[in-house]
């Protein structure tokens, strides 16, 4: 990478960092607040009357869950909102013309929505001490897995934030697809609860291969094989990022 690309690129990242940092306490705090309220109501509470899962307590299963449930929704609405802010105030046109590689605009934002992600992750996972001991099964597996998973829904932030074409579009994805898919990703349940034809559809939901792999690198247990959960993540990846990269050196749903 030449100094002027890596100059380019720590500049976006710097931005984007920035911008959620200097109102942190509406981009840090309420995650943290809703995911207690997670661990007092579902854990405490309603674990209490369930006991165990998959061989161990309740509240320790659905944590690896809760914890990557706040990863994914950060790591999306973060490059959702950033990216489009810029097209809605036409920012962006300024680096559509600048000697700047597509794949340098990509890596910028995703990389502000990964350290936002994993930021708030972090800060959950502090949390959850409160409630349950800390045990870490495989830790290369653990971040290969909440890496790979930031990543991912960052690009899919991006790819939002490239067709909406109003703040409202922004709400879509999430509200309609991302929660129903992250409340039926395994979160609060094991598969092996489900029929086999249930347990058939909710391997299409991408979500369930993310936190499968997020729990075993916490507890050593999963309900899909580990490689093929990581090979099903990398792919989405590659596929996001091919689509994104597409649209924006196109200048899809960027120039007026």
């Amino acid at each position: 990478m030449s100094s002027l690309y890596y100059i380019a690129l720590k500049s976006l990242i710097t931005k984007e960092v920035n911008r959620f940092t200097r109102i942190w306490l509406q981009t840090l705090v309420p995650p943290a607040i809703t995911m207690s309220l997670y661990f007092v109501i579902f854990g405490n509470l309603i674990g209490e009357r369930i006991g165990q899962m998959s061989g161990v307590s309740y509240i320790e299963f659905i944590v690896p869950g809760l914890i990557m449930m706040s990863v994914i929704t950060n790591s999306y609405s973060n490059v959702a909102s950033s990216f489009f802010s810029s097209k809605f105030q036409r920012n962006v046109e300024e680096l559509m013309v600048a000697p700047v590689p597509t794949w340098i605009i990509i890596t910028g934002y995703v990389g502000g929505g990964v350290i936002r992600g994993l930021l708030v992750g972090t800060i959950v996972t502090c949390l959850s001490l409160f409630f349950v001991p800390l045990q870490i099964f495989d830790l290369p597996v653990l971040m290969a897995s909440v890496l790979a998973t930031s990543i991912l829904f960052s690009l899919g932030g991006l790819i939002n934030a490239v067709l909406a074409k109003s703040f409202d579009d922004i709400s879509i994805i999430p509200n309609f697809v991302l929660t129903p898919l992250t409340y039926l990703g395994g979160v609060f349940y094991s598969l092996t609860m489900l029929p086999d034809f249930w347990q058939g559809v909710s391997q299409v939901n991408p979500i369930v291969y993310m936190i499968n792999t997020f729990r075993y690198g916490f507890l050593g247990i999963t309900d899909i094989p580990l490689l093929h959960s990581f090979a099903m993540i990398f792919g989405f990846v590659v596929v996001l990022y091919s689509i994104a990269h597409w649209m924006i050196s196109r200048g899809i749903g960027l120039r007026s």
